[in-house]
């Protein structure tokens, strides 16, 4: 099908052709993230944001700046006329006769595939509930990629909330397009749900899981750390008897590869130390700066397709 005029959903509606397109448009991106394009100038991308976000929303304002277009939209609905009342439908209508494409993230599950469903232009997924965050496992795959040139055969170990996250399940199933060995690192409290047990299975992935990190640091070549998510817990007490389970330190790195390298999705809390920041495994400010390339890529295929 292409990248152009296409939602952005879940990383199911894509396949590892289509990754791997993005993937040469991010690295000719590069170098233009910091400087000026003029692909995207006649359009304009709407930013409708019902929760918080620092990177994901920064880095689509910053990536259609740098393609040339022009930004709208809002962060919380209290400046909104939600906050008098209006539907989430109404809101996209609104936004999608103001807007050539919109960037919607919500607290609930299904959020993006209805405004999908209203909106005649394109809807850009940048996370819904604990369901999806295609672009973040876009991001991630890309970063992987670009630090091994392949991702087929390598280790990957996923640590931390494998339950809510909604950023380990389109991980997860973005990986599912490639070979590769999965260890899931978790409390039993945190264990992936049913239904992503189910996936990996009907796709055959191959995956183990454990409650300590220390039992697979050797054999991985990814350590991908999500941190424990207050806000996604339906029970405070349940997130009180996990909160701080694991904090990666110098020494679990230092019994794991010398080519192994630390992914995360930011923002972290206690999960990572500090100390870790200057280990050269330490790859999770360079995977945040790729988010600017990787999303001037998106939104140049879906906005403009092939278009030089």
């Amino acid at each position: 099908m292409g990248w152009f005029n296409r939602d952005v959903i879940s990383v199911l509606d894509f396949d590892r052709e289509d990754f791997e397109t993005l993937f040469s448009e991010a690295v000719n991106m590069e170098k233009y993230a910091k400087s000026r394009l003029d692909i995207l100038n006649d359009k304009v991308l709407a930013l409708a944001f019902f929760e918080p976000s620092t990177r994901t929303r920064l880095s689509f304002e910053t990536a259609m700046l740098r393609l040339g277009g022009r930004v709208i939209g809002f962060s919380g609905t209290e400046a909104t006329s939600m906050a008098k009342g209006e539907n989430l439908a109404d809101t996209i209508r609104m936004l999608d006769a103001y807007a050539n494409a919109i960037v919607i993230r919500h607290s609930l599950e299904g959020a993006a595939k209805f405004a999908a469903e209203v909106a005649e232009s394109p809807v850009i997924n940048a996370g819904d509930g604990s369901q999806n965050h295609p672009t973040q496992a876009m991001l991630d795959l890309y970063t992987i990629w670009r630090e091994f040139k392949v991702i087929d055969g390598l280790s990957i170990g996923i640590l931390g909330d494998l339950r809510y996250a909604r950023v380990v399940n389109s991980l997860i199933q973005a990986l599912s397009y490639y070979r590769v060995r999965l260890h899931l690192i978790s409390p039993e409290l945190l264990r992936p749900r049913q239904e992503l047990i189910e996936f990996m299975n009907s796709r055959n992935m191959k995956y183990d899981w454990t409650d300590d990190p220390y039992n697979v640091i050797g054999d991985l070549d990814v350590l991908y750390v999500v941190r424990i998510q207050r806000e996604r817990f339906p029970d405070p007490m349940e997130y009180e008897r996990v909160k701080g389970a694991y904090k990666v330190t110098p020494k679990l790195i230092e019994r794991g590869k010398p080519s192994l390298i630390i992914l995360h999705p930011l923002p972290r809390v206690d999960e990572v130390d500090f100390a870790v920041d200057n280990m050269p495994q330490a790859r999770y400010f360079k995977q945040a700066s790729l988010g600017v390339p990787l999303r001037m890529a998106l939104l140049k295929l879906v906005l403009a397709g092939d278009k030089s």
